[in-house]
């Protein structure tokens, strides 16, 4: 009438390990005291000091495991020293198998103030594919946990205070509008997450539309200024 077909403990446990790890992306950000060593997998030119470099997590379905308002850093040997360096990656954790980072490169010789130029920037320029480079973090004192709640530590020590608001200001200029996309990001792509974003931007040169904030048929709730230095043709 029927048969019975029975299965070893060992099969069980190890068919159920498998569908757990398939739903849990492997985290490349572990622990935040690690640097994890990525490799760099394009460039793109976005301005004439503007990059987007993408690195290679681990697999191809790792994420980096960084929460939405915090930042990593990037250290390298550069002359002989220890540089670190902060960056907002513009990928998010949707983003599988690598991360993206724009960032405006100081050539030297191109500003009085600092002739050098800057030192990571244009160690970044410099890096050739294939080449790695130390990643660390999850780093930062603000996290955005979504409809409106943030929690904000006042200090390292500190446990986090949360807060809950309904609309959020934002300044930025130039590639520091990183940290910005990345929280503007989060709350557009939830549907039940109403707060509505106000950025005031300030930029020498026009961005690819496709590193900016994108209409999304919700943009009605992203009231954006934007101001254009006198170099902007």
């Amino acid at each position: 009438l029927g048969h019975m077909v029975l299965f070893p403990v060992w099969f069980l446990y190890s068919l159920l390990m498998k569908l757990f790890q398939r739903s849990t992306p492997a985290i490349t950000l572990e622990s935040p005291d690690i640097k994890y060593p990525l490799r760099l997998i394009d460039r793109e030119i976005i301005s004439h000091d503007t990059r987007r470099f993408r690195f290679a997590l681990p697999s191809p379905q790792h994420i980096l495991g960084l929460p939405v308002g915090q930042h990593i850093y990037l250290s390298a040997r550069i002359d002989g020293n220890l540089v670190v360096r902060p960056y907002t990656p513009i990928s998010s954790d949707d983003d599988k198998g690598f991360v993206d980072l724009v960032i405006k490169v100081y050539f030297k010789d191109t500003h009085p103030k600092f002739p050098a130029g800057g030192k990571m920037s244009q160690y970044l320029e410099s890096m050739q594919i294939g080449d790695t480079i130390e990643f660390r973090g999850p780093s930062g004192l603000l996290v955005y946990q979504g409809k409106g709640k943030f929690a904000i530590r006042p200090d390292k020590k500190s446990n986090p205070i949360i807060r809950t608001v309904k609309s959020v200001g934002m300044i930025a200029g130039g590639t520091g509008i990183t940290p910005m996309l990345q929280v503007i990001r989060a709350i557009m792509k939830d549907p039940d997450d109403h707060t509505v974003c106000h950025l005031l931007f300030a930029n020498q040169n026009s961005l690819h539309h496709e590193h900016g904030v994108e209409p999304t048929g919700r943009v009605g709730r992203m009231l954006a200024w934007t101001w254009r230095g006198p170099s902007y043709k």
